[in-house]
């Protein structure tokens, strides 16, 4: 299946003393590229609290295969994993763009719930559809490396 990319660059900011990204902002990575990717085939976040709906993540798995550095660009390919009654998967491969060197992968589970009330709910049909969807094909590129 072809799948969401988002690219991203990364910023002094983002590395640690040993000058290499720090392990705690790959979630913050795999955040931006879920938003990007929900924004996509869901629409802008406010209009699907609107629809009185939310994500809440409970469960962030990662495991690193190799470090980035400073003005690395990652592409971060985003995929729809199991899709439960109230709760789905995103599939996360973070690569070096230029050299497409594997450097993490990460597995995200979200549980649907009441935006106002933050209690567990089914995945509405319409949101489900479009998660089942994906996006393949569909580059977000915040690195302006394209």
């Amino acid at each position: 299946m072809a799948v969401f990319t988002h690219l991203l660059r990364v910023r002094y900011s983002d590395c640690d003393a040993q000058k290499v990204v720090f392990n705690g902002k790959y979630a913050e990575f795999i955040d931006v590229a879920a938003t990007e990717f929900t924004r996509h085939i869901w629409g802008n976040y406010n209009d699907v609290l609107a629809m009185g709906v939310d994500s809440q993540v409970v469960n962030l798995n990662i495991s690193w295969k190799a470090s980035s550095s400073f003005d690395d660009v990652l592409a971060i390919s985003v995929k729809p994993g199991h899709i439960g009654n109230t709760s789905y998967t995103l599939e996360f491969v973070i690569s070096n763009f230029s050299t497409q060197e594997l450097v993490a992968t990460a597995e995200v589970v979200y549980v649907m719930v009441s935006a106002t009330e933050f209690t567990k709910m089914p995945i509405p049909e319409n949101l489900r559809h479009r998660l089942e969807q994906g996006a393949p094909g569909v580059v977000v590129d915040h690195a302006g490396a394209t």
